[in-house]
């Protein structure tokens, strides 16, 4: 016997007194919470949005569709990236005014790999504005979810207001829970030594956001 079985052993043992006609676990939980704080437009959520990922210390950038490859290349110069983790799915207009060096997402890529990489560039699967967090679920524009962990600086695209839910409820409403998600607030912090803050212990040491609006390559 496995350690599999032994587990689903238990877990049938300890199932074993509850009638079968019982209330289903999904149904089992009063969910009438609230699903949103306030009542705001579409344009004061993404205020929000932007306000509580600033909060988090992400370094937010606004621009039209437009504007986007431009903004892009002016991110990576500012950082002194050499070189970009780029997803399979990112659409290459993105960076089509970046002289930066492109490394594609590869299954063959290690830690140590990555760790010589200088930025990665995402897109996401939505963003929360009452939380400030950006979710991701390895869709083709966002790739494997180590591309977001290991390199220091992470760019990631935001389209508003299509991208953008109040709160987290209503997040899981548009999410696929079979998807790998990763949920980012801000850079990756810890503060578990002497409760010193110290950064890049978990991922990116910079997260930089660019909420894209209106019509262009995106």
């Amino acid at each position: 016997m496995n350690s599999r079985d032994l587990i689903l052993g238990r877990v049938r043992r300890a199932l074993s007194d509850v009638p079968r006609d019982d209330t289903p676990y999904d149904q089992a939980v009063d969910r009438d919470y609230v699903r949103e704080h306030g009542n705001r437009s579409v344009e004061e959520t993404v205020e929000l949005l932007a306000e509580n990922l600033a909060d988090y210390r992400a370094i937010v950038h606004r621009c039209t569709a437009g504007e986007l490859p431009g903004v892009l290349a002016g991110i990576l110069a500012a950082h002194g990236s050499a070189s970009v983790v780029v997803p399979p799915g990112l659409p290459p207009e993105w960076l089509s005014a970046a002289d930066t060096a492109r490394v594609e997402d590869s299954a063959v890529s290690t830690a140590y790999d990555l760790d010589e990489v200088d930025s990665v560039v995402t897109a996401c699967a939505l963003a929360i504005a009452e939380t400030g967090t950006i979710v991701l679920d390895g869709g083709p524009d966002q790739g494997r979810r180590r591309i977001t962990l290991v390199p220091n600086h992470h760019i990631c695209v935001v389209r508003v207001p299509d991208q953008v839910v109040s709160s987290v409820p209503q997040a899981f409403e548009h999410l696929d829970p079979a998807r790998p998600l990763t949920w980012i607030s801000g850079p990756s912090a810890t503060s578990d030594i002497e409760l010193d803050r110290v950064e890049g212990v978990h991922g990116p040491r910079t997260l930089e956001v660019v909420l894209v609006s209106g019509e262009g390559p995106v």
